[in-house]
This record gives structure tokens, C-alpha cells and sequence, in this order.
């Protein structure tokens, strides 16, 4: 347990409460120091973004040219403000913690914090934070629970359960390892492990919360309903995978209350999460979010973008200005019964990764995931999954709900592609214990032919 970086964490959660009832002017006000802030600590430390932003350091943030993964991967050494400290050099340390399985959570070098991303929606992408950035991006985390209306404090531990990757590179297991205190017990499950297991384990902890990926979460409600898994959380948190509405009220049933769909990214660290109404606000106050169509153009709110810019206020080692991600969101407007004047974030739809491209009658038909979700929500236990193959899609169902057939759902998927123009597309729907997932432990409901690298 690093005492110093916990203490820091409890600084800025409780200098972060004072912000919640920031009207829009303060927050506005705030954005624009900070991003000042950040301007100046990349063009004095940073040659990539000197270039990158050359003749535009007085332009305003619109104008500026997106960053994407690969851009930053391929000049890392140029983007990073520390001088010695290289791409070469992390990638060695990762690849050392994840072959000795060590403890993510004790800082490389006594002083940063690394993880890095799967890489299954192209290059993978390698991220590192200093004492100051690592302790935000833990109280960014912590936030949720503060807006979900989970207390804790010295008289009461969080006993925190999360249900992800144990990959000590992945950004889940960097975050519980340097939670993990007296005031956080944290246990921490892969989701790849048998299911038993899991339960029994859960059923000896009995947390107080608990998170994970929605593709882990459904199973377990299932266990929940079947009383083999006997736990009462107070809040249930979904991240990392889209929560589809089904699997919410599956969730719900199971413990009692609607769980918090809370988004973040390996790059940014928390982006938004709900309050107790449940509705998510965006935490405008660490980051600036610009949803954009496909050229780069702000769409207006109550539009989903084709993807999303995202500058982190805080960092610095690595600043991300206008950094390129590819989820789909849709913002919404201000206000709240909470009383927060965070902007609300309407609806997170996945990646554009997660969008299939298949034949039709006048040529190539993009079918996102809702297409499946109306149909397969229903009819899989414990999930399902989509695979394209140059042969057609191979549809993965993780237990079958009582009543249904592999010939009725093979019906019913035709059906549904037709009905969104898609010509005949070879269907092999298999019923299977474990569905497929990433090297990280997700389990994508849709895996496209270009998602895959």
C-alpha cells in the first residue's frame, strides 16, 4: 500500500465534492485555465505536439488537428514531456511484469504508473502517468462511487470486488492493485476463470460493490437468480463493455437496484459516470469531450458522433490534446435533480469498430449491434456473441433461454438482417460454455473482419 499516493487520492476526492455544484460558467471557466495549462506544459516539453500544432499555439481548441493512437505510438519518444524516458523502455517493463505476474500497482521506478491497451481496435497502445497523474486518475475512479452515493471512509471499508482482467498490464488490474488498502479491500477476479470458482469466492468476500464488464456481470445475475451466488452489493458497476438495456434490468432484478454504467478508457482514465438518478454526467472538469462526425465536425447535442476527441485536463507526461477515440456517444444538456451542472451524456453505442459491414441488394450495408441486441438479449443465458467470417457470422450463444431453439434464433437473426437490407448471409449459431474474448478478457458482442488484428 503506497500511503502517500492513497493520502492524495482522499485530497482530491474531497476537493473534487466542492465541485459538484459548479454552475456552467465555473466549469467553463476551470476548462479554460486548465487547457491553458496543458497548452503550455506540451509545447514546453513536447517536440511532437511543437510540430504537431505548429502556427496554431494561440488557436483554439476546434481548430487544432487530431492525435490519434497510432500517430502518438509512432512519435512516443517525442511526445513524452520526461526526457530519457522512452517507448522501448515501458514496453520492457511490461512485458517483465506480465511474465513474472508481479504487483502492477508498485510504481516502475519508484515514481510511474504504466498499462496498455489490447490492441484489438488496431495498434496497441502504450500509456504512462507520474505520482500527480496516477492519483487523478484513481480519484476519477473513486468518483463513481461518490456520485453513485457510496460512502466509505476509515469507520467503513469499500470492499470492492472487480471482475476483469488480471493481465497486470491492463489498466483494471493497475487501478485495484493501488486501491487495494484498508480502506478499499479490494478482490480481484478474472473474468477468464471458472465460473465456481468466481462465485465461491464473491460468496466469501461479500462486497460491498462490484464491477466488472457487462459480459461478466450478466452470468453472475444469472448465478444470483439461480442461488448459487448469494451476495448483496450496494452498487453494481458496469464499464469497459457496452451495457445493453436487457442486461441492466437483468442486473437490476438480481440485486435489487438499477447498476451504474460508468465509461472510461485505458487512455483518459474515468470520462462519466451516473449520479444516484442514474443519469450520467461527464466529468468536464478532468477532460473536454468533442463527439464529431467523420471529417472532424462537432455534432450538436443530441447527435451521436462517428467518434470522439477527448483532451485529458491533467496530463502532462504524456499530454493528450484532441485525442482520437472511436467510440460513438451522444451527448445530451445540463441539469439535473442531483443538482450537478456536468453536462449529461446520453447514450454510449460502442465503437466503430463494432458496426458490420455486410452485402446487400444494392451493395455494403453497415448493421450496427441494436440489430442483434432486439433479437439475442432474449434468447442466450449468460450472453452472446458475434463473429464475421469471410464465410458469413458465427453467432456464439452462451447458454440458451428456456423455450428457445437454435433453429428458431437462426430464424429470427435472418430475418432481422433482412429486414435491414443484408442479402443472404451464412448463419452457424453454436451454443457454447464461454464466449470469446480479447486478450484482455472482454467479450465484444460484435467482432468484425477489420476489428480483429
Amino acid at each position: 500500500m503506497d500511503l502517500r499516493l492513497i493520502s492524495h487520492v482522499l485530497f482530491l476526492r474531497a476537493a473534487w465534492r466542492r465541485r459538484d455544484r459548479w454552475d456552467p460558467a465555473r466549469i467553463a471557466a476551470h476548462q479554460d485555465q486548465a487547457l491553458q495549462e496543458l497548452r503550455r506544459a506540451a509545447y514546453a516539453g513536447s517536440e511532437f505536439y511543437r510540430r504537431h500544432h505548429a502556427g496554431l499555439r494561440d488557436a483554439p481548441l476546434n481548430q487544432l488537428p487530431p492525435v490519434t493512437k497510432a500517430d502518438l505510438m509512432e512519435h512516443f519518444d517525442e511526445a513524452i514531456t520526461t526526457p530519457g524516458l522512452s517507448l522501448a523502455e515501458l514496453e520492457d517493463h511490461l512485458r517483465s511484469l506480465t511474465e513474472s505476474r508481479g504487483d502492477p500497482g508498485v510504481p516502475w521506478k519508484g515514481r510511474w504508473w504504466a498499462a496498455a491497451t489490447a490492441g484489438t481496435t488496431g495498434r496497441r497502445g502504450t500509456f504512462v502517468w507520474n505520482r500527480t497523474e496516477w492519483a487523478t486518475v484513481l480519484a476519477s475512479y473513486a468518483r463513481a462511487n461518490d456520485w453513485a452515493g457510496i460512502s466509505a471512509g476509515p469507520t467503513r471499508p469499500l470492499k470492492m470486488a472487480l471482475v476483469s482482467s488480471r493481465v497486470p498490464t491492463h489498466q483494471s488490474a493497475v487501478v485495484g492493485a493501488s486501491l487495494r488498502s484498508r480502506l478499499v479491500p479490494t478482490l480481484r477476479l478474472d473474468v477468464t476463470a471458472p465460473m465456481n470458482e468466481n462465485v465461491a469466492a464473491l460468496n466469501r468476500f461479500q462486497p460491498r460493490i462490484l464491477v466488472g464488464y457487462a459480459s461478466a456481470l450478466k452470468p453472475l445475475a444469472a448465478e444470483q437468480h439461480a442461488g448459487r451466488l448469494a451476495i448483496s452489493p450496494q452498487g453494481v458497476m458496469s464499464a469497459s463493455e457496452v451495457l445493453s438495456p436487457h442486461t441492466a434490468s437483468e442486473l437490476e432484478a438480481a440485486w435489487g437496484s438499477a447498476p451504474f454504467d460508468v465509461y472510461a478508457a485505458t487512455e483518459t482514465a474515468g470520462i462519466a459516470s451516473p449520479c444516484i438518478y442514474r443519469n450520467r454526467h461527464v466529468y468536464e472538469d478532468l477532460l473536454i469531450i468533442e463527439p464529431v462526425d467523420h471529417a472532424d465536425n462537432p455534432v450538436p447535442p443530441g447527435t451521436t458522433g462517428a467518434k470522439l476527441l477527448v483532451t485529458v485536463l491533467f496530463s502532462r507526461t504524456l499530454p493528450l490534446i484532441r485525442y482520437e477515440m472511436s467510440d460513438t456517444v451522444k451527448l445530451g444538456s445540463r441539469g439535473c435533480p442531483c443538482g450537478r451542472s456536468f453536462t449529461l451524456m446520453e447514450d454510449i453505442e460502442g465503437r466503430l469498430e463494432d458496426i458490420l459491414h455486410l452485402p446487400g441488394s444494392t451493395g455494403t450495408v453497415n448493421v450496427h449491434p441494436i440489430v442483434f441486441h432486439h433479437v439475442l438479449d432474449q434468447a442466450a443465458l449468460a450472453g452472446w456473441q458475434i463473429i464475421q467470417e469471410h464465410s458469413g457470422l458465427r453467432i456464439l450463444l452462451a447458454g440458451l433461454t428456456p423455450g428457445q431453439s437454435v433453429d428458431g434464433i437462426r430464424a429470427a437473426v435472418s430475418e432481422a438482417l433482412s429486414r435491414a437490407d443484408v442479402a443472404h448471409t451464412q448463419l452457424d449459431i453454436k451454443v457454447v460454455e464461454h464466449l470469446e474474448r480479447t486478450a484482455l478478457g472482454k467479450a465484444p458482442f460484435v467482432r468484425g473482419l477489420t476489428g480483429r488484428r
